[in-house]
């Protein structure tokens, strides 16, 4: 093979190997990058991704929220959160809806989900009561 379409092909590589964006989690395989626990909750799970592509999974938005206070922000391309009304799909962070209500258990105790839809997490709220957060007031809780 010519030196030119090995080039090629490394650049090519690289290109699509660092791709920025979602990766699915895989459930009941993955540790927590924060607490190191198995990741199963399809409704509470997290995930950042760095400008360079990499991705750190959490069980928890809590952990994640966690991690955070560790992290340089301007290195993160993607804060991502599952929707609690659509299990396992990723949604973006800092759009969502917040809920913290003792009704609904979170991973790690902190009774925090998170909803891609703010009518949907007004309707959670009146059916088992709590507060609402938005990402600004989440990050303030975590400082």
């Amino acid at each position: 093979m010519k030196p030119s379409i090995i080039l090629l092909f490394a650049i090519f590589g690289c290109i699509t190997g660092c791709s920025v964006g979602p990766k699915p989690i895989d459930y009941g395989h993955v540790g927590c990058h924060y607490c190191s626990m198995t990741i199963v909750d399809q409704q509470h799970a997290a995930q950042l991704v760095t400008s360079k592509g990499k991705v750190f999974n959490f069980d928890a938005v809590e952990c994640m929220m966690n991690h955070l206070k560790d992290e340089d922000e301007s290195t993160i391309a993607l804060f991502l959160v599952n929707d609690f009304d659509q299990p396992g799909e990723l949604v973006d962070a800092t759009k969502a809806t917040y809920l913290i209500s003792e009704n609904i258990p979170s991973p790690m105790g902190a009774f925090l989900s998170a909803f891609a839809d703010g009518q949907a997490a007004q309707h959670t709220l009146e059916v088992n009561g709590g507060e609402l957060q938005s990402w600004a007031e989440l990050k303030q809780l975590y400082e």
